[in-house]
């Protein structure tokens, strides 16, 4: 990656977590004013800051405690080394939880193609995510296939099939209320056959039958396995930033019925709740492996844990 590539990438993070930040900061300012060393009452307000910031009650008390161990260990925590404990302790957390420092777009060469199932309801950004993440893919020198198996809704079909065509990769569709296991098990066979490195394939965002969408996923994965036994290698869950402890609670249900193993949190531009990402990666044990941070193509971007709580709390 270049340079340039990188402080535009870095920017592009800072920019989009700027809501954020302004919200934590300003909470964090207020949880410490007049005072000069970190004590049960700075604990206790941190911890309401980062709640109200949707990292969540769990995680929160989490953090709160490994700052509380810090404490009793060093005698002496000043207010003005808050921010960069704070720094610590996320990273370290989004670490053990498998999220880790991803800067290149490459993937597992023993074999292609990469299969990536995606899931999640609508409305939270699911096929926009596909369009950008099919773009980033492609712009690194994949050869990307994408498939329409979201066949309930005309819509859905019809965005992937825009997508594809702004993009310049190939979609596999088949007609409304086609059967979704049909339409990924041709998407992998095209791709296969025509030496695709990565297939990226759309699912129905339905939860209100919990029972039926379990088996439809399943249906879809052995279905998939007839082509490419690995697949998929990725059941990559989108969730929407912006709505906070919305996201957890889908985060909760959708890992109920299917093996989640990476997620996706787009909209984060766009609301202060940016804190969900820490409290969905440290409750899910899934890592999060991209973020969305506005409409370009481009503002889809890898997760890098270091870089993400650098644009948080400030740098060292």
């Amino acid at each position: 990656m270049g340079i340039f590539s990188i402080f535009k990438k870095k920017e592009t993070l800072d920019k989009g977590l700027e809501k954020t930040k302004t919200s934590v900061f300003e909470k964090i300012s207020r949880a410490i004013a007049g005072k000069n060393t970190v004590d049960d009452d700075v604990l206790d307000d941190l911890e309401e800051v980062l709640i109200t910031s949707d990292v969540g009650v769990d995680t929160t008390l989490k953090i709160i405690e490994r700052i509380q161990q810090r404490v009793a260990r060093d005698k002496y925590v000043s207010t003005s080394e808050l921010n960069n404990i704070l720094r610590e302790e996320i990273a370290s957390l989004l670490e053990e939880n498998n999220t880790g420092d991803l800067d290149d777009w490459d993937l597992p060469s023993d074999h292609k193609p990469y299969v990536i199932l995606v899931v999640g309801v609508n409305g939270v950004g699911k096929t926009t995510t596909i369009g950008k993440l099919a773009y980033q893919f492609k712009r690194a020198g994949k050869k990307v296939y994408l498939g329409a198996a979201d066949t309930f809704r005309a819509a859905a079909v019809e965005q992937i099939v825009i997508w594809g065509e702004r993009v310049g990769v190939p979609v596999v569709k088949q007609q409304m209320g086609a059967d979704p296991a049909s339409v990924a098990f041709d998407t992998l066979a095209s791709a296969k056959a025509n030496g695709a490195d990565v297939v990226i394939i759309d699912t129905a965002g339905r939860l209100h039958n919990k029972v039926g969408l379990m088996n439809e996923l399943k249906k879809i994965k052995d279905v998939m396995r007839k082509v490419v036994s690995e697949a998929p290698d990725e059941v990559m869950l989108v969730l929407d930033g912006s709505t906070g402890q919305n996201a957890f609670e889908q985060a909760k249900q959708f890992s109920a019925v299917t093996e989640v193993s990476s997620l996706a949190i787009t909209k984060l531009d766009g609301t202060a709740k940016g804190g969900v990402v820490i409290g969905i990666s440290d409750q899910l044990k899934v890592p999060v492996k991209y973020i969305g941070l506005g409409e370009n193509m481009e503002d889809l971007q890898l997760f890098n844990r270091r870089n993400f709580v650098d644009s948080l709390f400030g740098k060292k």
